[in-house]
């Protein structure tokens, strides 16, 4: 009788065999599993980053980023560029501490159905499946980086939510998609870097997939908590783990190219201005 049964076993095909007794990998492989790990910082720990940030501008970011031995890293497509710019007081510029998410497009019915209140479903929407979620942890110094759908028409930002995030302490947005209402988040002065302008609503269009997750903007990988700096130039990334080191690099190629231009201003009589100063 054991013969017989081995015998049965044996001609049981490997594929229901293997299915049967899954390992505890396979298992958690199915449900999901995230590789890149990611850390956590407190406040007191971003205030001191930021305050290595302040003033710095991309190109001295991107040198830095080249000294540390990683060139070419960080540097954000050049389609994504400001929304709006003040050349008089360089408002559009920000440095920021990461704060990610992620949405996606939806595999649902896009309008409610025939004779539903559109204002219940459009609500439920924004509630139950693209919701802002991370608002509840937007901290002073907070940047905003929403990887998006970025071939759909969708303004998942606008001049109502972003001037809500300013509110909370974000002191800049970067998505690799679009924004609506571009002419009012300009009026407000809450800098936003984009790729495009959108116009229709999140509700029938996307989903928020995750919050403070690895996400890829204009070819760029951003972790929660790397430091963003932005400007006329374009929008820089800095992986938190060389980030101090960055900055003080950045910081003496500032210092040097102010000193320089300083002179030349003075020689040619131009009146100093805050880039010299």
């Amino acid at each position: 009788m054991r013969a017989f049964i081995l015998t049965a076993m044996l001609l049981i095909p490997i594929s229901l065999r293997l299915s049967s007794a899954q390992t505890a990998e396979e298992q958690s492989l199915r449900k999901g599993v995230n590789f890149i790990q990611t850390g956590t910082y407190t406040a007191q720990q971003n205030v001191v980053l930021l305050k290595l940030y302040e003033g710095l501008r991309v190109a001295d970011v991107s040198d830095g980023l080249d000294m540390v031995g990683l060139p070419n890293r960080g540097l954000v497509h050049h389609s994504i560029q400001p929304s709006w710019r003040d050349l008089d007081s360089l408002k559009h510029q920000f440095r920021g501490i990461a704060l990610t998410m992620r949405y996606v497009p939806s595999q649902r019915g896009h309008l409610p159905e025939p004779g539903e209140d559109f204002s219940r479903w459009e609500g439920e929407w924004y509630r139950e499946l693209s919701s802002e979620a991370f608002v509840s942890i937007i901290e002073p110094g907070t940047a905003i980086v929403i990887d998006d759908v970025e071939a759909g028409d969708i303004g998942s930002i606008g001049s109502n939510n972003i001037l809500k995030w300013f509110e909370k302490g974000a002191v800049g947005v970067v998505t690799d998609a679009s924004s609506r209402d571009v002419d009012e988040v300009a009026k407000e002065r809450v800098p936003l870097y984009m790729r495009h302008t959108g116009r229709g609503i999140r509700p029938g269009r996307n989903e928020l997939e995750s919050i403070n997750r690895p996400v890829e903007i204009g070819g760029v990988l951003v972790c929660p908590g790397d430091m963003v700096v932005a400007d006329g130039d374009g929008v820089v990334v800095v992986p938190r783990a060389v980030a101090e080191k960055v900055a003080l690099y950045a910081r003496n190629i500032l210092d040097s190219d102010k000193e320089g231009r300083r002179r030349t201003y003075e020689r040619l009589g131009i009146p100093l201005d805050q880039t010299v100063k």
